[in-house]
C-alpha cells in the first residue's frame, strides 16, 4: 500500500487473528504504529520476539489511547469488559472493529458503550485452525 491509512492501530488480543493482522500491517503499512495488547506476559514476549508490534501492553485502555483503529480480537465473552475499559481512551473519529463470529452480542454489549464520535464497524473472522497464538 502506498498511502498510510492509520497512524496507530491497537490490536486487543494478539492470538491467531490479531497476530495475522499485525503481520499484514507490518508488511503493507510499515509507517503505522502497532500496539499489541494481551493478558499474558508469555504472549507479549512472543509479540516482541517476533517483532509484531511497536508497543506491547496488558492494559486495553493504554493500547486504545490515541488509536485510529482498535481491533477487538479476544473471546466474545471479554468484549463488554474491554469496551468499558477502552471507552474513555478512545479518540473522536476512531474506528472500533471486532473479529468475533457472533454480532448480536457485540451490538448488544459493546457498541452502546462506545462514546459519541467513535465508529463501530463490525468485522468477521477469516481465519481459524486448531492452532492459536502469534
Amino acid at each position: 500500500m502506498s498511502d498510510k491509512l492509520f497512524d496507530r492501530v491497537a490490536l486487543i488480543g494478539i492470538g491467531l487473528i490479531g497476530s495475522s493482522l499485525a503481520r499484514v500491517l507490518r508488511r503493507d503499512c510499515p509507517q503505522t504504529r502497532i500496539v499489541a495488547c494481551a493478558r499474558t506476559a508469555e504472549t507479549l514476549d512472543a509479540v516482541r520476539r517476533l517483532d509484531l508490534a511497536d508497543e506491547t501492553t496488558d492494559d486495553p485502555a493504554a493500547a486504545a489511547d490515541g488509536a485510529d483503529l482498535v481491533v477487538l480480537a479476544t473471546p466474545l465473552s471479554a468484549y463488554r469488559e474491554i469496551a468499558m475499559r477502552i471507552a474513555p481512551s478512545l479518540r473522536y473519529g476512531a474506528i472500533v472493529t471486532d473479529v468475533g463470529l457472533v454480532k448480536e452480542q457485540v451490538i448488544r454489549e459493546a457498541q452502546p458503550l462506545m462514546p459519541e464520535g467513535v465508529h463501530s464497524v463490525h468485522g468477521h473472522p477469516v481465519a481459524g485452525t486448531e492452532h492459536s497464538g502469534p
